[in-house]
């Protein structure tokens, strides 16, 4: 491997809508939530890993009642030897994970609690804890949990990654202090909200280093890791707050313990439309010291925290974390939503100056726009050079099919992931890509 971000995970493209509100501090990503309408989805088919078929049993009912919402993701696939995948349900936590979440409210709501998998969680502005995805790949999905209190003039927001091994806890806590005193009715300044952040990696590899150059030193000597935690404030002011229109300044700094620090000033802005037009859109400008990566714990971290690539050698997050060096940066996010079905993501980031060092996170789901069609895709890549070029710093996930039927559907879905290798004795020994074909007919009911 030439370096840690030859490593990626899966991304989950699901349908979305945009939930616009007016409290401050509200991130274009963090407006997105389940659909509120009930689904109940199946399908048969045939999957292709790595070119060995299975057949496919598929079920994922959504259910939402009120703000309850459940929604469970039940894969059946049987080889030509008439066995079920041996992955698929080879330890006890496999069965937990049917149940792709269970969840109460949205996000930025007073009450927002979700347990199971965890899709782009963030704490505020996303300085520390952005997009974070708790599972690394479908055979390695987590149950973990988001729960966030607000209570109008104070609050609080947290993660907490597995419920089934050390991993990422997440924890920022906020206060209005304005809406105690007689200014709380004043235009921006009443608004203000102030946050302190504390999120750590408790697994043991989060910290483990080995010297930066050609030979890493053996596995044998990589177990004096350890936890790795980062500590943060922020403030915001709502610019603007109106029904259809609102808008937030705010800048954050962040510090990792044992290594740098950096510094955020942002600005972002939400246009609901009357409901039918959403439009979102975030500008960031960093300036970051040596050592010191923002948004540390990002959608790709469970695959970058430590990467072993044979019996020799290793790489980790952390390690390339020792060679970073200072500089001004960039991120830029733009979303668009049209009747909450037609949905389009984009985001970007990048040191200022330097190549083929950037970011990009983009999303795409055509809902009921296209009559009988559907069309969903979802694409993040680290080190952009050539930016339509799938390798090994990429992951990419599009689905694509015909309803013949308003209740049937064909579809064809290709995944690009990586999974583990693994010796004789179960010890993870590296990483390899894996390319996913699920061709399958199903069914989908709406009510």
């Amino acid at each position: 491997m030439k370096g840690l971000n030859r490593t990626i995970i899966v991304v989950a493209v699901g349908l979305v809508l945009i939930a616009w509100k007016s409290r401050a501090q509200t991130t274009p990503s963090q407006a997105l939530i389940a659909k509120q309408q009930q689904n109940i989805m199946g399908g048969f088919g045939l999957t292709f890993i790595d070119g060995q078929p299975y057949y496919l049993f598929n079920l994922m009912p959504e259910l939402s009642f009120g703000k309850i919402g459940v929604g469970l993701d039940l894969n059946i696939r049987v080889g030509k030897n008439g066995k079920i995948r041996s992955e698929d349900f080879d330890e006890g936590y496999d069965y937990l994970r049917i149940i792709r979440y269970i969840r109460y409210g949205t996000k930025k709501e007073p009450l927002y609690a979700r347990v199971g998998v965890l899709d782009y969680a963030r704490l505020g502005h996303g300085t520390i804890v952005y997009n974070y995805r708790n599972s690394a790949s479908y055979d390695e999905r987590k149950f973990g949990m988001e729960f966030d209190l607000d209570f109008e003039k104070f609050g609080f927001e947290s993660v907490y990654s597995d419920f089934g091994a050390a991993g990422l806890f997440g924890l920022r806590t906020y206060a209005r202090p304005l809406k105690f005193t007689s200014l709380a009715d004043v235009p921006v300044i009443g608004g203000m909200e102030a946050g302190i952040t504390y999120a750590a990696d408790f697994h043991e590899k989060a910290d483990v280093t080995a010297p930066i150059g050609p030979s890493p030193r053996p596995l044998a000597l990589a177990q004096d890791g350890g936890s790795l935690g980062i500590f943060g404030f922020d403030i915001g002011f709502p610019v603007l707050s109106m029904p259809m229109v609102n808008s937030t300044l705010y800048t954050d700094f962040a510090s990792i313990s044992g290594y740098g620090s950096g510094l955020a000033v942002g600005i972002d802005l939400y246009f609901s439309g009357l409901g039918i037009v959403g439009i979102g859109a975030k500008y960031e400008r960093r300036w970051t010291g040596d050592q010191y990566m923002p948004s540390y714990f990002d959608a790709l971290y469970e695959k970058e925290r430590y990467v072993p690539f044979d019996t020799t050698g290793f790489m980790s997050k952390a390690q390339l974390l020792k060679s970073v060096t200072g500089g001004e940066g960039y991120y830029g996010e733009l979303l668009v939503s049209i009747l909450g079905t037609f949905n389009i993501i984009g985001g970007y980031q990048s040191p200022v100056g330097v190549k083929n060092a950037g970011i990009l996170h983009f999303e795409f789901d055509a809902g009921d726009a296209i009559p009988g069609i559907i069309l969903r895709a979802g694409y993040d890549k680290k080190n952009v050079g050539r930016v339509f070029k799938v390798d090994n710093n990429s992951l990419f996930s599009v689905d694509f099919g015909y309803k013949p039927l308003p209740f049937i559907f064909v579809s064809t879905t290709y995944l690009w992931t990586f999974t583990e290798e693994k010796n004789d004795a179960g010890v993870v020994t590296g990483y390899k890509s894996q390319k996913r074909i699920e061709p399958k007919v199903g069914f989908v009911i709406s009510f």
